[in-house]
């Protein structure tokens, strides 16, 4: 089988380069572009295990400890690039039989969070910013870190929903409360935010109180379709991801059966252009049940479901970078977490980053922000409101593109400019 591994990398790497080291001693080179990576192997029967089932075996055989890299992100970007994933009628075949087997009913979309976002919070404090934003920032300006870039995200998408005091807004997955909060102190709207972590609406809870604004903003421990009320306004960020494709009508009819006639509602999503078959690994280890929505997937549900698209906003690669932050500040975090969690735990994450961060560089993936609403009259008629009350110095357009300070520029080539990064 290891033979067979170096074939098929022989075969296959045309952009990039890797030099593989064998436990052996041996070392081979393949690929001819800069910039070259080291994959070294600790574990000779580790290739054998990458070749039968390299989406799962890839990541497992990491968290083993069998092979390692001194740039993890950059290997797997250069794999990604070479080994494309199933796509076409297999990729819909195999997301269909999942989609079957495994629709996310209440019960199991209960387990399916608790898996990952029940965690300890402090693990999360590890990586994310102070305000503990679990997606994608918006990075607006090139120069701008993490705290900014999430502000600026948060800010992006009040000035989407549109909010006037007094109004009713509901949170659909509301994290570790962040949103809400500060959409209660910016815009004095009572918030209500749904989530099934209980780890998350105890902390939310406690962030609600410590911030003064409890009697404006509470949370409940509960699924967005046992929810019932109505609201002049609905943010859902990050968490249909989580839905599955057999409940995407169920979910958008949900939104308009909780939103006023005249509201507006603002879905944040990470999706794909292609469909593609769900990741064995990060299914089994991070995110069971997640599935990737298309563009058209949600757009089509969206519209069955009775609703308007009234804007659609693509953030390209702004996912990669923040995934970027987040591993950089999780790995200098990396006694502790090992201390709380164990080798191997430190490394099934640090692999999750590193993977998802090289798949929105170098693959079809973005975010998408869908303006909801119920009547075509609802949403002014262009963009300008989102950019009013922003200063000069934070507009889009520059005479001289600046350089984004991007960690993994060199993978492809070439810098990234600020033109390259708006969406």
């Amino acid at each position: 089988m290891q033979k067979l591994f170096l074939r098929t990398l022989e075969k296959n790497l045309r952009r990039g380069s890797v030099e593989v080291h064998l436990p052996n001693g041996e070392r081979h080179r393949f690929g001819q572009e800069e910039p070259e990576v080291c994959w070294r192997f600790d574990d000779q029967r580790a290739t054998g295990r990458i070749v039968r089932d390299p989406e799962l075996a890839l990541g497992e055989t990491y968290m083993d400890g069998a092979w390692d890299t001194d740039d993890l992100a950059g290997l797997l970007v250069t794999l990604m690039e070479n080994f494309p994933p199933p796509r076409g009628q297999m990729a819909r075949l195999t997301t269909a039989l999942f989609d079957w087997f495994r629709p996310n009913r209440i019960g199991r979309s209960r387990r399916n969070v608790a898996h990952h976002y029940d965690l300890d919070e402090g693990l999360f404090r590890t990586f994310l910013d102070e305000d503990l934003q679990y997606s994608c920032a918006y990075f607006e300006q090139p120069e701008m870190d993490l705290e900014a870039a999430q502000k600026a995200k948060c800010r992006h998408i009040a000035e989407k929903l549109l909010p006037e005091p007094g109004q009713r807004v509901l949170d659909i997955g509301s994290g570790w409360g962040g949103m809400a909060i500060r959409l209660a102190e910016e815009f004095d709207v009572d918030v209500t935010g749904l989530t099934l972590s209980t780890e998350q609406q105890r902390v939310a809870t406690q962030r609600a109180r410590e911030r003064g604004v409890a009697d404006k903003v509470r949370f409940h421990l509960q699924d967005y379709r046992e929810h019932a009320g109505q609201y002049d306004r609905i943010v859902s960020i990050g968490m249909f991801e989580h839905v599955g494709r057999a409940q995407y009508p169920t979910y958008f009819q949900q939104v308009k059966r909780l939103l006023a006639t005249d509201g507006v509602a603002l879905i944040h999503s990470i999706g794909c252009f292609t469909p593609t078959g769900s990741n064995p690994w990060i299914q089994r280890y991070i995110f069971p049940g997640g599935r990737i929505p298309t563009l058209s997937e949600i757009g089509d549900a969206a519209g069955t479901g009775g609703l308007v698209t009234a804007d659609v906003e693509v953030w390209r690669l702004h996912y990669a970078r923040t995934l970027a932050e987040w591993r950089d500040r999780f790995q200098r975090q990396r006694d502790a977490v090992v201390e709380r969690f164990g080798e191997r735990f430190y490394r099934m994450w640090t692999f999750y980053l590193a993977s998802c961060e090289a798949a929105f560089r170098v693959r079809d993936m973005a975010v998408f922000q869908f303006q909801l609403s119920q009547r075509l009259d609802t949403v002014p008629l262009t963009r300008d409101y989102l950019y009013a009350r922003q200063p000069a110095a934070q507009s889009r357009i520059s005479a001289t593109p600046a350089t984004i300070n991007d960690p993994a520029a060199k993978w492809r080539g070439k810098p990234r400019s600020l033109n390259q990064m708006a969406p």
